[in-house]
């Protein structure tokens, strides 16, 4: 009973009574904010200075498909493509990205800038991670590509970053030359075996004209025959694209798929005029282009003969443009990276910031103080607990009748 009364008259602990801890231990409160500002202070004025620089380029627009992928978009006739390499990046701006964050790319601008000895590192792959560990590669919703860099001397930041920009220019220019001379080399063979091929097919129609005092066909056959070789001439030209593309396309490629439709839709077109069935319904006398098999024997070997000619020189011509085009992608040296900001060397440092680390260590000095007072505090109640228990249970230990009346007010107290 006397010990649930005891607790309904222990005193409410209210903000004052925390209010008076704290106040009591203000001087170890200050004591510490101080010490932790000066000493945040120090450190900040003496850790290194760091500065930040960036550079930003734009995405490829004129060659979308980036470097050593725009030499052969040219080779294709120029389409503009977007082109998907397996295992690879699927966008242009990727395929940059991918190149910025390259280890050729970090090695090289550790050899060029002498990073071994500025990042104090023994080994280049060390220097290696130290600037991927100072970079960030980011894009923008718009496709902007920035490159930042840190480091130490604003200098070497602004030069870094401009390093990195190019390094991609010059990586993407010996990938788009090694793609356009792949090219070139495959289609000058082409050219090539299609030269021979040609000048076989002159001599054989030579030959077939000079035995057989046979000259030209009548004007229908001679207008379906003009008309299935230049057909024919373009199967072959677009054959020889296709295999092109699926060098560097996957099959899923959207050019590539419709290059091969095209295809299909052409050779349709050939069997059709080569049946006839191109006026179907029509009387024979009445079809533009009668089938082949009407023309008597010796006019379907001389028209075969013909037809041939005609594919081989439609064939050589598309094949001699394409090799120009290879030849130039090859040769050109134009800058293949769009450079919207160029870094410039920062004038003010990103780190460390003496107010902000003030600040943090100020608050944290506060907040430490407040718990060290509370745990005194607390420390300071227990110790007066075990005092007046133990001057409690001296008292009731001594008869009340044998103490005088001081005596037992001092025992008391």
């Amino acid at each position: 009973m006397d010990e649930m009364s005891g607790h309904r008259d222990a005193p409410e602990v209210t903000l004052l009574d925390y209010w008076r801890v704290v106040w009591k231990r203000r001087r170890l409160i200050g004591g510490l904010m101080a010490g932790g500002v000066l000493l945040a202070m120090g450190l900040s004025l003496l850790a290194p200075k760091i500065y930040e620089a960036s550079a930003s380029i734009l995405p490829p627009i004129a060659e979308p498909s980036g470097g050593g992928m725009g030499a052969a978009a040219a080779l294709l006739g120029g389409q503009g493509m977007s082109i998907s390499l397996p295992g690879m990046p699927a966008t242009p701006v990727d395929l940059f990205v991918a190149m910025l964050k390259s280890k050729t790319m970090a090695e090289g601008l550790v050899q060029r800038f002498n990073l071994m000895q500025v990042y104090q590192s023994k080994a280049e792959e060390d220097a290696v991670r130290a600037l991927e560990g100072s970079t960030r590669i980011t894009t923008s919703k718009e496709k902007v590509i920035k490159v930042t860099v840190e480091a130490q001397d604003p200098q070497l930041a602004a030069d870094l970053a401009n390093g990195y920009v190019e390094g991609l220019d010059k990586l993407n220019r010996t990938l788009a030359v090694t793609k356009a001379g792949q090219n070139r080399l495959f289609v000058g063979k082409r050219l090539a075996d299609t030269k021979i091929d040609l000048a076989a097919a002159e001599d054989a129609l030579v030959e077939f004209q000079s035995k057989n005092k046979t000259v030209a066909l009548d004007q229908q056959a001679a207008a379906a025959l003009r008309a299935a070789a230049e057909i024919q001439g373009r199967i072959s030209a677009d054959e020889v694209r296709l295999q092109v593309m699926q060098n560097f396309l996957t099959p899923e490629n959207p050019d590539a798929i419709k290059l091969t439709l095209e295809i299909q839709q052409l050779k349709r077109q050939l069997h059709m005029l080569e049946s006839g069935n191109g006026g179907k319904g029509m009387a024979p006398g009445d079809r533009l282009h009668p089938a082949f098999s009407s023309v008597p024997t010796l006019g379907i070997e001389l028209a075969r003969l013909m037809r041939d000619l005609k594919i081989q020189e439609t064939l050589y011509a598309m094949l001699a443009s394409q090799y120009e085009q290879a030849q130039l992608a090859e040769a050109r040296d134009t800058p293949t990276v769009q450079v919207l900001d160029h870094a410039k060397p920062p004038f003010r440092k990103i780190r460390p910031s003496v107010r902000l680390n003030t600040m943090v260590a100020g608050a944290t000095a506060i907040l430490i103080g407040v718990l060290l007072a509370f745990f005194l505090e607390y420390l300071e109640q227990v110790k007066r607990r075990r005092v007046v228990a133990k001057v409690t249970g001296l008292a009731e230990s001594v008869p009340a009748d044998s103490l005088s009346e001081e005596e037992t007010f001092e025992t008391v107290r």
